[in-house]
Order: structure tokens, then C-alpha cells, then sequence
């Protein structure tokens, strides 16, 4: 993207959203997502990827916790290790505690039984929820026919890079008429949903869309999902992305409210 456009886009708005998910859950969503060996892994693909993300939530100027940065910089630390002779290597080896990436492979190991045994309650207690009481009325819970998964801020950003590599080629000196803000996608984006159907996230961008309405399409779906206006969902893990309404919220958004949280209020 032009450098004037990437500041026209952030003087127009400016979503403020905190990334909850650290450095380790990036990693692991790497692994799982490329089906790597966790005791094994290749550094040098899985930097060239964390620095990727890093580029894009820069790119969208989210608020990134430092630890992102140790995290690339720990990478990038093991990545150069790796790449010296055998001989020198060996002789770090023997000062340290062997293989570089071992230290790296326990926090994220360790990390990972935290995180299934988190969600292992996490589904008992849905599954406590689902008991009903004997004698009480039955309730029927309608499906469409998909799965839910949760989505995570790592698979909407893994989303929106393809999308912005389908992006309509912008010529060096090209005038481009249409200007393009985030309010303007937000209300786009809440007439999609309010129709009461599910959206896919790639029906969003249209084809041939310039990088900047890309972007301001993105930054509203965030903006969106931070005030709870939608909702996103898989049917799959990794799977198509679904952007749904949330029922009775999406008309708060519109008219004067867009304005108003444009302005931080």
C-alpha cells in the first residue's frame, strides 16, 4: 500500500483493539495450522511466518504487547544460531543447553497443556449447560447445518492477507477516484448482516478491490466485532469464516452512533 494511503486510512478512523493473545498462542496456531512437530520445529519457516503476522497487525496499527517483539526477536536470535558452522555451534551447544530451539520448545509445550486443560473446562462446563433438569421443558435448539468453532484474531488476519493478495495491482502515480473510510464499511457491513443472513468473510472484499478498501473493510469488521455488533464463526477449524449478526445490536451502529464511535466516544 502507497505510504498516503496508509495515512489517509489511519486519520480516518482508528480501531482500538487490544490483542488479548500473546507471542506462544501465535506459535501454536503456526503449528497447528502447517501440522508441524512441536519437538521439531523449523525455525526458519516459522519465523518467516510470525514476521509476516507481525507485519500485518503493524500494518493495522493494533495495540501489540511487547512480548510479540522478545518473541521475533527470540526467533530471529535462534534462526542466526541455527545457521553458524557445525563447529561453532557446537562449542555454543556445550556453554548452553544444547539444541537453541529446546528453550523455546518447553514454554511452548508447557503453554499448550495450560491451554487444553483451560478448554478442557471449558467444555465440561458447556456440556453442564446442556443437561436439562428431568421434568422441564424440552427446548429445541435449531441448527444450520455447520459446525461452530471459535475464530481466532490469528485466522482473520491469516483471512484478510489473502484477501489483500488478491488485491486489484496499483500502478506507481495512479490517481485513485474512490475514497474509501471505515465508517462508511461499517454501515456496509451491518446492512450485509441485518438482512438476517450469514456472510462469508471473503464476500466481503470485492473482487479486484484496491489494498485501501481492503483494509477499511477489515478494520470495520474489527471494530464491529469489538462492540459486539457481529459475531465470526467456522465450521471448521482453519475453515471458511462466517460473519454473522448478532440479534437486536446491529442497529445501534448506525447514523449518528458511527460517528461517535469513529470519534473514540
Amino acid at each position: 500500500m502507497p505510504a498516503g494511503m496508509a495515512v489517509q486510512v489511519q486519520s480516518d478512523y482508528k480501531v482500538q483493539l487490544d490483542v488479548f493473545e500473546g507471542p506462544l498462542d501465535l506459535l501454536l496456531y503456526l503449528i497447528k495450522r502447517d501440522e508441524l512437530d512441536i519437538h521439531n520445529i523449523p525455525i526458519s519457516s516459522i519465523t518467516a511466518q510470525y514476521m509476516e503476522y507481525l507485519s500485518l497487525m503493524k500494518m493495522l496499527d493494533l495495540n501489540i504487547a511487547g512480548e510479540f517483539l522478545v518473541m521475533a526477536a527470540t526467533l530471529m536470535m535462534i534462526k542466526s544460531r541455527l545457521l553458524l558452522p557445525d563447529d561453532q555451534l557446537e562449542e555454543m551447544d556445550d556453554e548452553d543447553e544444547g539444541d537453541p530451539r529446546w528453550d523455546l520448545v518447553r514454554q511452548l509445550v508447557e503453554y499448550k497443556k495450560f491451554k487444553d486443560a483451560a478448554q478442557h473446562l471449558e467444555d465440561l462446563e458447556m456440556r453442564q449447560e446442556e443437561i436439562f433438569r428431568s421434568g422441564s421443558e424440552e427446548i429445541v435448539i435449531e441448527e444450520d447445518g455447520r459446525a461452530v468453532e471459535d475464530v481466532s484474531l490469528f485466522d482473520l488476519i491469516a483471512a484478510f492477507n489473502e484477501a489483500l493478495k488478491r488485491a486489484r495491482p496499483e500502478v506507481l502515480g495512479e490517481i485513485i477516484e474512490d475514497h474509501y473510510t471505515v465508517a462508511d464499511k461499517i454501515e456496509l457491513v451491518l446492512s450485509r448482516v441485518q438482512k438476517g443472513e450469514d456472510v462469508r468473510f471473503t464476500d466481503l472484499f470485492p473482487a479486484q478491490a484496491y489494498r485501501t478498501e481492503i483494509v477499511c473493510t477489515f478494520l470495520a469488521l474489527l471494530e464491529l466485532i469489538r462492540l459486539r455488533q457481529v459475531d465470526v464463526r467456522q465450521s471448521v477449524v482453519f475453515g471458511e469464516i462466517w460473519v454473522i449478526g448478532i440479534a437486536g445490536t446491529a442497529p445501534a451502529l448506525t447514523g449518528g452512533a458511527i460517528a461517535m464511535a469513529e470519534a473514540g466516544i
